[in-house]
């Protein structure tokens, strides 16, 4: 017999299917001989009480061997070479999953990624921090696997309305990623396997026929009777074929092309403000609810915060437990942070973006005038005021966080995972008042909301900026094309359609099916 029970047991107990086995046979008033094997389907700590709690579903195989199966079936890719063919501009989640869609209804995809392969990627991402050198090809935003691939892997998402997160979940265990990830509630890959899964994504589309173009940067859309017929690249070439447009939130020369070219685009919203770091054992206390931190059996804690001041949201934003702040600027000039950790969470730190809500109409005058660029102007700009204030480094500008809410200069700062470097700056005074003002009085409520989470033990990191494209693509909504360029197909966070990883990936999927059932 093969039962699935929902089962509430300790951390302790959780961390066994043994024991998870022991606690189901006492609970029955069974023998432990009669269960002969047990599986986690889903996985979730609950710490909203004194006592921390994981609740399991669990398939229980009683009076019979337990079988391997699936938890998602694998997909069946077939070759595609000689058939109809679609351009996919980027090798993020977004253009990956859309090339591998395309794969699966017959269509073959020749994805063009301006940056190198994920694992040559690595060279170029070490540099910034060694030398505050940025390749504007190939950096954390730019290449194989987009921001994502070193940017935490989190697979967390809410867009469940739009596609199958579960099937999304599955063609990442397909190409390499842990079970994990489809049992846990929050589950996340880790910037040390995710590019192993990337890679294995690209040669599945190599395998089938697909072409993958590394160092092949677009550069203008090719428009023949109103309609997208293909692309031209800084290399000279050109490619023939619809457009899948999946280039991430952060290639404004992109956007600047499709201005140039008098393609609708309209401004939109974002997200601005720090980085902020602490001790990871503070986050474990305050969540734990435990003066020891998360134990033996408990992973690092994570939080979630969110308040309005003054009619605009203030949240946290890509929570990383036990992990590292990056330098993330994608052109010289810039400086920029960002959060990721490696898939065991197992550093000194937790970091998370604390971001300031902002609509087009929130940014000072002279940015009023600059048509549907002028959020991207404001990103911009702040990325270069935030470079000068380091001294033309990479050392990001840092204030211990406390200081920050008081308007202290913090002269000596804590230990920090930044690998660059930080220094003393007062960020309290050279950010914009409209998103510094409204970060300080937000620590305050998630102060009084979380004892312990407004302390000088933490610090604040300038500036996040790259939470979400600047820039919206405006596509018709049952279609998916531009909405007045036939051919072209806006996709993922650099159309402002998805924000992370599994929403990238389901919008690829559903632009791969429109383009495939569009007419030739």
């Amino acid at each position: 017999m093969v039962e699935e029970i929902q089962i509430r047991v300790t951390p302790r107990v959780a961390a066994s299917e043994h024991e998870v086995a022991h606690y189901i046979a006492s609970e029955r008033g069974m023998p432990m001989a009669r269960i002969m094997g047990v599986r986690v389907l889903k996985r979730s700590i609950d710490a909203r009480q004194r006592t921390v709690m994981v609740n399991l579903k669990v398939r229980v195989y009683i009076d019979e061997p337990m079988t391997r199966d699936y938890l998602v079936p694998p997909i069946d890719y077939r070759p595609v070479s000689g058939q109809r063919q679609a351009i996919v501009v980027g090798a993020g989640p977004g253009g990956l999953f859309a090339a591998l869609r395309l794969i699966e209804l017959g269509v073959k995809p020749i994805v063009l990624e301006r940056g190198k392969n994920v694992m040559d990627r690595r060279v170029d991402v070490a540099r910034i921090s060694r030398e505050g050198v940025i390749d504007p090809d190939s950096n954390y935003c730019f290449g194989e696997g987009g921001a994502g691939a070193y940017s935490d892997g989190k697979l967390y998402t809410r867009s469940k309305k739009r596609g199958s997160v579960e099937r999304i979940l599955g063609i990442f265990v397909q190409h390499g990623a842990k079970e994990d990830i489809l049992i846990d509630a929050h589950p996340h890959i880790g910037s040390d396997k995710l590019p192993h899964v990337i890679q294995a994504m690209r040669e599945t589309i190599l395998r089938c026929g697909g072409e993958v173009h590394f160092g092949t940067r677009v550069t203008r859309l090719v428009i023949s009777e109103g309609r997208i017929t293909g692309v031209e690249c800084a290399t000279g070439q050109r490619f023939d074929g619809s457009v899948i447009l999946a280039t991430g939130h952060s290639a404004r020369d992109v956007y600047q092309m499709l201005d140039d070219q008098q393609v609708d685009l309209e401004a939109k919203g974002i997200a601005i403000g720090v980085r902020l770091e602490h001790p990871q054992h503070i986050i474990d206390q305050i969540q734990y609810h435990n003066p020891a931190g998360r134990g033996d059996y408990l992973p690092a804690a994570e939080y979630s915060f969110v308040t309005q001041v003054d009619g605009r949201g203030v949240y946290s934003f890509c929570m990383c437990p036990g992990g590292v702040v990056v330098p993330a600027a994608s052109e010289p000039g810039q400086l920029v942070v960002n959060g990721m950790s490696p898939s065991r969470r197992d550093t000194y730190w937790a970091n998370s973006g604390m971001v300031v809500e902002i609509h087009p109409e929130d940014l000072p005058e002279k940015y009023q005038s600059m048509g549907v660029l002028r959020v991207m102007r404001f990103q911009q700009d702040l990325e270069r005021r935030c470079f000068a204030e380091a001294g033309n480094t990479q050392q990001a500008g840092a204030q211990r966080m406390k200081d920050f809410v008081d308007g202290k200069p913090s002269r000596l700062l804590p230990p920090s995972s930044f690998p660059a470097g930080l220094q003393p700056s007062r960020l309290d005074q050279w950010l914009p008042p409209f998103i510094g003002d409204r970060l300080r009085r937000a620590f305050k409520t998630f102060g009084h909301q979380a004892r312990g989470f407004l302390t000088n033990d933490a610090i604040v990191i300038g500036v996040e900026t790259r939470t979400s494209s600047p820039v919206r693509i405006p596509r018709d909504r049952e279609s998916l094309c531009h909405i007045t360029i036939p051919g072209l197909y806006p996709c993922g966070e650099g159309a402002g359609y998805a924000g992370g990883i599994v929403s990238a990936a389901i919008d690829g999927e559903r632009c791969a099916e429109a383009l495939a059932s569009a007419p030739l």
